[in-house]
C-alpha cells in the first residue's frame, strides 16, 4: 500500500512500519487513522512477514493525535447545525469507534508487534504502544497520557489497556496525573521491556528481537498470541480447555516434525509455517 504518513519495509521475515511524518513529530493526522489499520491488516495476511516493528522517523516516536483534528471536528460540528444533538452524538460515537479500531489493529494483528520507541511518546502514542505485544525504548524516551492535561479522558485504548500492562497503582498514577515519565521509570514500572542508549540502538534491538521471534515456527508464534488473547477474562480451566482445542487443531504440523528432528540432529530448525 501507499501512504502519506507511513512507510513499510520488509526484510528477512520482519516488517517495519515507520510512522513517517517527522516534520510534525509523527502527530497522528487523519491519514494515519485511516492507513494504519489497513497496513496492519495487510501485514497480518502476508506470509512473508512473521513479526512487525513499529518505529518513528525523525526526533520522536509520536506526539499523539494531531491537534489540528480537533479543529476539523469543531468545524464539522458547526456545519452540521441542522442535525439533532442525538444525530451529532451518534456520528461522533462512530468516529471514535473507528479511531479505537486503528489502535486495536495492532492487538488483533496475528503477528507479534514490537514498538521501538524514542523521543516523545505522548497521548495517542501511548494508546498505540499499549496495543503492541512488546515495547522497547531509548534512554531519551518520554511517556505521558497527555489527554488528561488536555482536559479529556483518553478514549482510544490507553484507559483499557494500561491497567493490563501495569500494576493498577502505576496505571492510575499515569492516567490521573498525565505526568511525563522517563524511559528509566517506564522500565521500572513495566511499561517497557528494556531501555537502549538511543534511537538507533532501540531500532536495532527491536529488529533483532523480531528476527529471533521470526526464526520460530509462525504457526506456533501466532498460535501463542491467539491463545494468550483468548485467555484474557477466562478462568484457568476455560483457558486450558481453549488451549486443548487449539493444539488438537494445529499441533500436527511439518514444523513440529522439523523442530523435533533439529533437536535430535543438533542443528538449527528451518520452519516453513506448514
Amino acid at each position: 500500500m501507499t501512504s502519506e504518513v507511513l512507510t513499510i519495509e520488509v526484510s528477512d521475515d520482519v516488517a517495519t512500519v515507520w510512522l513517517d511524518r517527522p516534520e510534525k513529530l509523527n502527530a497522528m493526522n487523519l491519514p494515519f487513522w485511516q492507513d494504519f489499520p489497513q497496513a496492519l491488516a495487510a501485514l497480518g495476511e502476508d506470509d512473508a512477514v512473521r513479526a512487525i516493528v513499529i518505529a518513528g522517523r525523525g526526533k520522536a516516536f509520536s506526539v499523539g493525535i494531531d491537534l489540528a483534528l480537533f479543529g476539523d471536528l469543531e468545524r464539522n460540528e458547526s456545519s452540521d447545525s441542522g442535525s439533532s444533538q442525538a444525530g451529532r452524538n451518534m456520528r461522533f460515537y462512530k468516529l471514535l469507534k473507528r479511531m479505537q479500531g486503528t489502535m486495536t489493529a495492532a492487538e488483533h494483528c496475528p503477528k507479534p508487534v514490537i514498538a521501538a520507541i524514542h523521543g516523545y511518546c505522548l497521548g495517542g502514542a501511548v494508546d498505540l504502544i499499549t496495543a503492541c505485544d512488546i515495547r522497547l525504548a531509548s534512554a531519551d524516551a518520554i511517556f505521558s497520557v497527555r489527554e488528561t492535561k488536555l482536559g479529556m479522558v483518553a478514549d482510544v485504548g490507553t484507559v483499557q489497556r494500561l491497567p493490563r500492562v501495569l500494576a493498577p497503582g502505576h496505571a492510575a498514577e499515569l492516567l490521573y496525573t498525565g505526568k511525563d515519565i522517563t524511559a528509566a521509570r517506564a522500565k521500572e514500572i513495566g511499561l517497557v521491556n528494556d531501555v537502549l542508549p538511543d534511537a538507533e540502538a532501540v531500532q536495532k534491538a527491536a529488529h533483532e528481537l523480531a528476527a529471533e521471534i521470526a526464526a520460530n515456527s509462525p504457526l506456533v508464534v501466532q498460535g501463542l498470541k491467539a491463545v494468550i488473547q483468548a485467555g484474557e477474562g477466562r478462568s484457568v480451566a476455560e483457558a486450558l480447555d481453549y488451549m486443548a482445542i487449539w493444539n488438537s487443531a494445529f499441533i500436527r504440523s511439518n514444523d513440529l516434525v522439523e523442530g523435533l528432528a533439529s533437536q535430535i540432529e543438533g542443528r538449527e530448525p528451518k520452519f516453513t509455517g506448514e
